[in-house]
């Protein structure tokens, strides 16, 4: 007999009960699923859109799409579908955001660079000349409606300061449209000391001096080990003052392998609920891992619907 691997949680939290009937209160928006024509998007779309969180067009090679319809019993009879098969679906999904024609895009059945490919660069219209763009996960446990925003731990690799810098903007703002005015975040590193042989302990500090000016409705501190983030017992064994240990809105991460670590280990192994969404273009990108269940689409979903609205 083969046992789960000890570390996995046996199930993941729902989407947060409040945040779902903020958006439910919205009216749906025209969501782009881009390469519409696999099981799992699909059904992830027709979930959002029997929630209330969509008004679905289907994007891709209409008779893949049709006949992937069929084999989940779901009649699309009244959606748009538009034909733009392989890679020209995201350029396709871009030319209806640009237009106004849609208000979110999701990412279907297409690999994550192909799909971003044809949404970021400027030429697709889509993002303010110098904008950087970043990912955002709205994290939360099982019995609790406060998230954790994480970022970017799914789209810039190795991001500069600069970067970084835009992604906690985009934390901030996510979390100041869903009705948190004063929030606190952390930057993440191994160590609470800035040392010039860890340089992302320097870049902590020079990022948190910067937000003092820049991000005035916003606490933020670092550089600081992930235990001084999530603990105030251990910030005062450190002897460490601080208003964000054990009290953290957002967590910034240095690169994508330590924020992508995280996420994963908080859903695998904690059970939690991670919807997510690419931030810094004219719409809400929902992009979620593949290997992500239900509950994490529907939250996706609420936060593009209540993104799409306050743009």
């Amino acid at each position: 007999m083969t046992l789960p691997f000890p570390f996995l949680a046996p199930e993941n939290a729902p989407c947060p009960a409040g945040l779902l009937a903020k958006a439910q209160a919205l009216p749906a928006p025209k969501v782009a699923l881009v390469n519409a024509g696999g099981i799992n998007p699909l059904q992830g779309i027709r979930e959002a859109a029997e929630l209330g969180l969509a008004d679905p067009v289907l994007i891709g090679d209409t008779d893949k799409i049709k006949q992937t319809a069929d084999d989940i019993g779901w009649d699309i009879s009244g959606y748009r579908i538009e034909h733009a098969p392989h890679e020209t679906a995201a350029g396709r999904a871009a030319d209806l955001a640009r237009g106004g024609e849609v208000s979110s895009i999701m990412k279907g059945q297409i690999h994550t660079s192909t799909f971003l490919k044809g949404l970021l660069p400027s030429a697709a219209g889509l993002r303010e000349k110098g904008t950087r763009c970043g990912h955002v996960f709205h994290i939360t446990r099982s019995g609790s409606e406060r998230p954790l925003f994480l970022t970017d731990a799914a789209l810039n690799v190795n991001p500069s300061v600069d970067t970084r810098k835009a992604c906690l903007a985009h934390a901030v703002r996510l979390a100041e449209i869903l009705g948190d005015t004063n929030v606190k975040a952390g930057i993440l590193s191994p160590t609470e000391d800035p040392i010039p042989s860890i340089p992302n302990t320097v870049e902590a500090a020079e990022i948190a001096a910067w937000a003092k000016d820049a991000l005035p409705n916003a606490t933020v501190q670092g550089p600081m080990a992930l235990d001084l983030i999530f603990s105030a017992a251990a910030a005062r064994a450190k002897n460490y003052e601080s208003d964000v240990s054990g009290d953290a809105d957002i967590m910034l991460s240095p690169n994508i392998t330590s924020g992508n670590a995280l996420f994963k280990m908080m859903v695998l192994g904690m059970g939690c609920c991670a919807g997510g969404l690419v931030m810094g273009l004219k719409v809400p990108v929902l992009l979620t891992s593949r290997s992500q269940q239900a509950p994490a689409r529907i939250c996706s979903a609420a936060l593009g619907a209540i993104v799409a609205a306050a743009s």
